[in-house]
């Protein structure tokens, strides 16, 4: 298989302090593959890595072949977590300035800006100052610029973060476009939803560790199934359930955990009365129930860990 990006036993220290710690992934080309994390957890460390901002204490990486992002850096598109424009500049003169940035001449970085602008609903905004978008608008923009100039392989550093849902909606598509013109996506986040809507890969690092990695179907498979309940009413009764062993329940949506050899079928008859059933499916568990469960489990062992080394 081609990988845009590798990572073999990478490790990061800031002093004392362990950030990433032996991260080995593969990442083929052509794939949208999704950090997972939570705040803190390694993910923006591991992008600064990959981008050469920062340099591994050990380990190798190599980004499009090349063991330094430098040397690739006109087919890198990168939106790093802390993002802002230049406030008094052209909505269409910064994203030009992106493009020359990269290497493109003058007029195609214009007509490109152009082209962009207008595809993603932005055209009206061509010659308004940046100053007046809203964050929304901003991001569209700051994402524009990064891949003005057709870039190969597209690291995205929380890039859903602060939008509301029709700019979420306007990057997903953004995104989904990137692929299906061949690039390679990269985008970290804490939302589980988002990532199981448009990912193809997912890792998940927790406390500098890798927790698992692969294709999305296959990080899911082997888990407890579960029954995935839209419903309306109280959700108390769904804890009182005969066979039920564990609920996750967000008010309107909840994911039912079965004990051993319970039938789901009993459950669905037990549920009736109880509250209004919209949707009951008996399938393998979301990716969030996964994250929070590995976190769990990571926990458990790491407190375990560290009560065995203080006997």
């Amino acid at each position: 298989m081609d990988y845009a990006l590798t990572l073999d036993g990478v490790t990061k220290r800031f002093g004392s302090f362990t950030a990433v710690d032996d991260l080995s992934l593969r990442i083929p080309r052509g794939c949208i593959y999704g950090f997972l994390g939570q705040n803190g957890a390694g993910k923006t460390t591991t992008i600064r890595m990959v981008m050469s901002i920062f340099h591994p204490d050990r380990g190798t990486i190599s980004v499009l072949g090349h063991p330094d992002a430098s040397e690739v850096k006109d087919r890198l598109g990168y939106l790093p977590e802390e993002k802002g424009l230049y406030k008094k500049m052209k909505t269409g003169e910064i994203i030009a300035y992106f493009g020359k940035l990269k290497g493109l001449d003058p007029a195609t970085a214009n007509r490109r800006a152009k082209e962009l602008l207008t595809r993603y609903g932005l055209g009206d905004w061509i010659d308004k100052k940046c100053e007046a978008m809203s964050k929304g608008m901003g991001q569209k923009v700051q994402v524009l610029g990064t891949i003005i100039h057709e870039s190969e392989l597209v690291i995205l550093d929380e890039p859903f973060s602060g939008l509301d849902p029709v700019n979420r909606d306007m990057m997903r598509d953004l995104i989904l476009d990137m692929k299906r013109s061949g690039r390679t996506v990269i985008f970290s986040t804490h939302e589980m939803e988002r990532a199981e809507q448009l990912c193809d890969y997912v890792m998940m690092i927790h406390k500098a560790r890798l927790q698992f990695a692969g294709p999305l179907a296959e990080v899911r498979q082997g888990r407890d199934f579960g029954i995935q309940l839209d419903y309306d009413g109280d959700g108390a009764a769904l804890r009182s359930l005969p066979g039920v062993s564990r609920v996750n329940d967000s008010g309107k949506f909840a994911e039912l955990f079965l004990a051993p050899n319970a039938d789901p079928q009993a459950v669905l008859a037990a549920l009736v009365g109880k509250v209004r059933i919209r949707r009951f499916d008996v399938r393998e568990p979301s990716l969030h129930e996964v994250f929070v469960r590995t976190v769990e489990q990571a926990n458990q062992k790491l407190e375990a860990a560290a009560a065995a080394g203080g006997r």
